[in-house]
């Protein structure tokens, strides 16, 4: 999950750093990190932005498919001369290709944007099933970036969950995710009907990279004395961890039992 306009992609970035909602897991968090800096302004603003403008200058959707698909390639071959991840530049890629071959296929520019609403859609479905079972989605996401599990996945949710304090704060911030992906669908889908692709384009915009920043921070305000006064606790470093220093543990004093 993240910024709209690149696939609400959470990723790592490769000095440490995460952007989009896996941001949040990190201990010195900054917005404009979480956005992916310049880079990521650049690259979540300027597809859209050149889809609208191109469309509503040439009123041709083959120019307009043309142009975004060329800026996209273009994009591709930056993000990879820079050293960027070959895997988040292929992604974007396909993020945008699905939304021009959506947009050709249908000969309707609005339905470059559709990809977008089952996105949003998919989400709310997901977060709100998290809530309903009591393990809100934001918190599966920031404790997993934070601590990655491969074994003991029970005792690792208990770890964080049986923080009343931290589970509530987790709880609003999933909520307040849920209400960011249902506003763009409020203010999108009834401008896609009316087809009006201008005011869909700059809606999806600003509802975008602005609205993203926005809610990413009120979301750190919300979990951030919470989430660090839980894992400044020793004890609370993930099941996998403490799973593996008993180990140690047990090998080092089996270890001097020998000796």
């Amino acid at each position: 999950m993240g910024v709209q306009g690149r696939d609400d992609r959470s990723t790592d970035r490769g000095d440490g750093k995460h952007t989009g909602l896996a941001a949040l897991a990190d201990e010195d968090f900054s917005v404009y990190e979480a956005i992916g800096g310049w880079r990521g302004i650049v690259e979540s603003l300027l597809p859209g932005l050149v889809f609208l403008v191109v469309f509503l200058i040439t009123g041709s959707l083959t120019w307009t498919i043309m142009a975004s698909g060329a800026l996209a390639l273009v994009q591709l071959i930056l993000r990879l001369l820079q050293g960027g991840s070959f895997l988040g530049a292929l992604t974007g890629l396909l993020g945008v290709g699905i939304c021009l071959i959506s947009a050709w296929l249908s000969k309707d520019a609005r339905n470059y944007y559709l990809p977008g609403f089952l996105i949003n859609s998919f989400w709310i479905l997901v977060l709100g099933v998290s809530l309903l079972v009591r393990i809100p989605g934001i918190g599966v996401l920031v404790e997993y970036v934070r601590e990655p599990v491969l074994s003991g996945f029970r005792a690792w949710l208990k770890s964080w969950r049986s923080d009343p304090v931290l589970l509530r704060a987790y709880t609003r911030v999933t909520l307040v995710w849920i209400l960011v992906f249902v506003i763009r669908l409020a203010v999108q889908v009834p401008l896609y009907f009316a087809g009006s692709v201008g005011l869909l384009g700059g809606a999806r915009l600003v509802l975008g990279v602005p609205f993203f920043a926005l809610a990413i921070w009120v979301s750190w305000l919300m979990m951030r004395d919470p989430f660090h006064a839980f894992h400044a606790v020793p004890g609370n470093k993930g099941a996998e961890t403490e799973e593996l220093d008993g180990i140690d543990a047990g090998a080092h004093g089996a270890g001097r039992s020998k000796g």
